[in-house]
């Protein structure tokens, strides 16, 4: 069966779990100002509310991993609608491909904010796993707890640097050698919201870029980082400078380097 893992702040557990179509048991983890746990029932299923007094969007996603119990995990977000037919799609391509461990599923988006759409099924390696969000997530429980890997609590939504948590966390999971694959199949939509974390190509943006750079690509950072300026100048055109923003990149790296060499944080 199909368990949607929802990350949230400041919801009205039962309202979002009917706005978003919820149609399959659910771990909901809600950042808000309480520490309590209560289940509810919506459409016959089960579902556990976590209320946390904290914030970090990894922290929210581990705690979910940490009480999820069906067989296939499905990663959500407050702001996705999901269509009628979700859970069995699910089911479906996981029975249909049992060579897969973790599946990525198309979600309708305004076209600003796509960085994806399958157009067919495949692998998924390490040359292409970055563009994919937590929402298009389903993964076999079992396969994932055998893994190990969880979330990073350095980046994200209410973390310290400002986004990439998704990225590291798919491409640890290609590390510890689970099979992931790609679907064309649609689950469902998302409803247009502000940003938690995009404020514009600030100072604040490449700095956190570079610092996600080196935990990504370690030595080749700058590489990337190079790239990066190259490649997106159009998108920050008019906000910053390439060489100011490349310089940004590079002081990111250098933090990214003391963070993930300090044996007393939690990535």
């Amino acid at each position: 069966m199909v368990q949607n893992l929802i990350s949230s702040v400041d919801a009205v557990p039962s309202e979002l779990i009917s706005k978003m179509n919820i149609s399959a048991p659910a771990v909901l983890v809600n950042q808000c100002d309480e520490d309590s746990d209560e289940t509810i029932e919506f459409k016959g299923y089960r579902v556990l509310v976590l209320n946390r007094n904290e914030r970090g969007v990894g922290r929210s996603r581990n705690l979910c991993i940490d009480n999820c119990s069906e067989d296939i995990i499905l990663f959500s977000d407050e702001d996705i609608v999901y269509n009628d037919d979700y859970v069995q799609i699910l089911e479906n391509m996981f029975e249909t491909h049992p060579e897969a461990d973790m599946i990525f599923f198309n979600v309708e988006v305004c076209d600003e904010r796509r960085t994806y759409w399958n157009d067919s099924f495949r692998k998924v390696s390490g040359m292409n796993c970055g563009r994919y969000p937590a929402y298009s997530i389903a993964a076999r429980r079992d396969a994932l707890i055998k893994s190990g890997v969880k979330y990073s609590v350095l980046f994200g939504g209410g973390a310290k640097y400002s986004n990439g948590e998704d990225s590291l966390f798919i491409r640890e999971c290609l590390k510890s050698g689970m099979r992931l694959y790609a679907s064309d199949e649609c689950i469902g939509r998302e409803e247009a919201r502000e940003s938690t974390w995009f404020k514009g190509y600030t100072k604040k943006f490449f700095f956190d870029r570079g610092v996600l750079f080196y935990f990504l690509y370690g030595a080749f950072a700058y590489i990337w980082g190079i790239r990066f300026v190259l490649v997106k100048k159009d998108m920050f055109k008019g906000e910053i400078g390439r060489g100011k923003a490349f310089k940004l990149i590079c002081d990111g790296i250098r933090r990214g380097r003391s963070e993930k060499h300090n044996k007393n944080i939690a990535v």
